[in-house]
């Protein structure tokens, strides 16, 4: 029979089987080096960090919240996100000046001044009542001032050269003798629009009764007024004052001539223009004229002119009258020497005015002319004088 391995002896010499405590100590032996090498091996084989780990790293840092993050390392700083722009520079503020105070103005009246409907009662002319005249505030032979360039409202409307001596007469500086009350009627002739006018009546009525007057020109057809000018005022040391001037032909407008305040106001609201003395509106300015050449006709040869501030119910600007010599005038109330004056346009929308002053009655017109910038025009010729009265 055969034998099995396990019963065979053991040789002699062998040790016998091991017991349970050497075998258990041995495994744990052989459990503690495996432990142990795979332990440090990662340590001792395993390959060295890659160095873009530690970039990404730092990228990732760079890009955290501003709270959270810290400074990038010098290695790193190729890749952090470009730091934000400073702030620009605030442009400094300049220094505030304080502005001046506008000095006050007045306030332009809306309303017309109340004027007494009946005119200024006349003075009965008597063959031996002189008219009354009116010295002026500078000497007849003194240099009057020059004109304000530019006119007195700035709108260019200055004569040219008035430091000139033949600019040198400025209406309000001189003697001037003004006419007693008297009523002109004239017959009228004209242009508006595309119509001729025919038939047309005017009337020239003067009051005054030494201190003040009152003076309207009236253009009537038929029964209907289409023009009426009316100025009011005082005869004072230049001559005609007006206080007051308006024109009417589907409403009334007016210009007032505030003295006290040294300005002209305007009842539409228009700016008000700066008054100065002898200042007329452009009805007075008529009489004044007449006074002017009537007070010292050898002032004025031909070629001199006179220069007036004229006001309208708009504006005011500077007037010149060039004069001319002596001529004669035939017109329906008869033949009469003449002396022409002419106020020519200077700018757009000027209007030119034509008078013809008779010595004979005192320097006022027998004929007048007036011209609208787009060609309309009223030329009035005397039919007769009348002395002016309730009755007239």
């Amino acid at each position: 029979m055969p034998t099995s391995v396990a019963n065979l002896p053991l040789p002699p010499g062998l040790p016998g089987r091991p017991s349970w405590r050497v075998l258990a100590g041995l495994t744990l032996l052989v459990a503690l080096v495996h432990l142990l090498v795979l332990g440090l091996a990662p340590t001792a084989i395993g390959p060295e960090p890659s160095p873009l780990a530690n970039k990404f790293i730092t990228r990732t840092i760079v890009i955290a919240p501003p709270e959270a993050a810290k400074p990038a390392a010098p290695a790193a700083a190729p890749v952090e996100a470009a730091p934000a722009p400073p702030p620009k520079p605030r442009r400094p503020r300049a220094p505030s000046v304080p502005k001046p105070k506008p000095a006050p103005t007045p306030q332009v009246m809306t309303t017309p001044e109340p004027v007494p409907d009946a005119p200024v009662a006349p003075v009965p002319e008597t063959p031996d009542a002189p008219d009354q005249t009116a010295q002026a505030a500078t000497d007849s032979g003194a240099k009057a001032p020059d004109a304000p360039a530019g006119g007195p409202n700035g709108a260019g409307d200055g004569a040219a050269g008035a430091s000139s001596p033949a600019a040198g007469n400025i209406a309000g500086t001189q003697s001037l003798r003004v006419p007693g009350s008297v009523k002109l009627s004239f017959a009228a002739t004209g242009q508006r629009g595309a119509s001729p006018m025919q038939g047309v009546f005017g009337t020239l009525e003067w009051l005054q009764d030494g201190s003040s007057y009152d003076a309207r020109l009236t253009l009537k057809l038929l029964f209907s007024t289409i023009l009426s000018q009316h100025s009011t005022g005082k005869i004072g040391p230049s001559g005609i004052e007006p206080d007051r001037y308006s024109e009417s032909r589907r409403g009334e407008i007016a210009a007032h001539f505030v003295r006290d305040q040294g300005q002209i106001l305007f009842s539409n609201n228009a700016p008000s223009v700066p008054l100065v003395p002898g200042a007329q509106d452009r009805l007075s300015v008529v009489m004044q004229l007449g006074g002017l050449l009537a007070g010292d006709p050898a002032r004025y040869p031909a070629g001199s002119h006179i220069t007036v501030q004229t006001a309208g119910t708009r504006e005011a600007g500077t007037w010149v009258f060039n004069i001319e010599g002596e001529e004669r005038m035939t017109v329906q109330a008869g033949e009469y020497t003449v002396r022409k004056l002419t106020r020519s346009p200077r700018k757009e929308f000027d209007v030119k005015l034509e008078l013809w002053l008779a010595p004979e009655l005192g320097y006022l017109p027998v004929r007048i002319k007036q011209t609208q910038p787009n060609g309309d025009f009223a030329d009035m010729e005397l039919r007769e004088s009348l002395p002016a009265g309730p009755s007239n």
